[in-house]
C-alpha cells in the first residue's frame, strides 16, 4: 500500500489534495459579504472567502465522482437469497439548487435482487454521489432508484427520502420542523400492491 494510502469501507482511499481557490472565487464571497451589510476586512472575516470556497467544493463534490460506478461489482454468492434488500435511514445533506440552502434528512433504498446483490455501503454511496450536488428532492429521489434500476437490474427498486429544507425553516415561510417526503416505486414495488406495502413496512411507513 502506498504511503498515505488507507483502507476505508474495503476502498483504497487518498488523502483529498488540498483545494486551490482562484482568487475571482474568493472575491465573489466577499462580494457576498459585503451586500449582506458587512465588512470582508474585518479581522473574522478575512479567511471566510477561502473557508466557503473551499467547503462548497466539498459540498459539491458530487460533480466529481459517478454514482453509477458504485454498483459495477455485484456477488451473486448469495446462498439463494431472493428477499428484498434494504438500507434503511441513511442520513445525508444536499443543498437546494433554488436558494443554495441546506437540505437534510435521510433515505431508505430497497430492492428485489434478480440473482445478483450489491455491497450495502454501496447504496449509501449512490445517495451521496447525487446528494452531493445542487438539488431538488423529487430529483434526488429519482436519481437514486433509476441509478439501482438501471445499473443492477433488479426486479424493484423503492426509494423513500424525508427531508427538512432550510430554504422554508431559516427563511421565506419560517416554517422549522416541516418534512419533505419523497417516494419512486419500480417494477414490482410500483406494479404490485402486496409488494408495495411490504417494503413501506420494513421502511418504517
Amino acid at each position: 500500500m502506498a504511503n498515505g494510502d488507507n483502507l476505508s469501507d474495503g476502498d483504497l482511499v487518498r488523502p483529498a489534495p488540498k483545494i486551490e481557490v482562484p482568487a475571482d472565487v474568493q472575491e465573489a464571497v466577499r462580494t457576498l459579504i459585503r451586500w449582506a451589510g458587512d465588512d470582508p476586512a474585518r479581522e473574522g472575516l478575512l479567511d471566510t472567502p477561502l473557508r466557503v470556497a473551499r467547503a462548497w467544493k466539498e459540498y459539491a463534490k458530487g460533480y466529481d465522482e459517478d454514482p453509477a460506478y458504485h454498483l459495477s461489482r455485484t456477488f451473486d454468492e448469495v446462498g439463494g437469497y431472493d428477499e428484498i434488500v434494504l438500507l434503511k435511514d441513511i442520513p445525508f445533506q444536499s443543498h437546494c439548487e433554488h436558494h443554495m440552502a441546506p437540505i437534510i434528512g435521510k433515505a431508505s433504498i430497497a430492492y428485489l435482487p434478480n440473482e445478483r446483490v450489491v455491497g450495502i455501503s454501496k447504496l449509501a454511496r449512490v445517495l451521496h454521489g447525487f446528494a452531493r450536488r445542487l438539488q431538488v428532492q423529487e430529483r434526488l429521489t429519482a436519481q437514486v432508484a433509476d441509478c439501482v434500476w438501471e445499473h443492477l437490474k433488479p426486479q424493484g427498486v423503492a426509494v423513500v427520502i424525508e427531508a427538512s429544507h432550510a430554504c422554508m425553516t431559516a427563511r421565506g415561510v419560517n416554517t422549522p420542523g416541516v418534512m419533505m417526503t419523497t417516494s419512486r416505486m419500480m417494477g414490482v414495488f410500483r406494479q404490485d400492491e402486496r409488494s408495495r406495502r411490504e417494503v413501506l413496512a420494513l421502511m418504517g411507513y
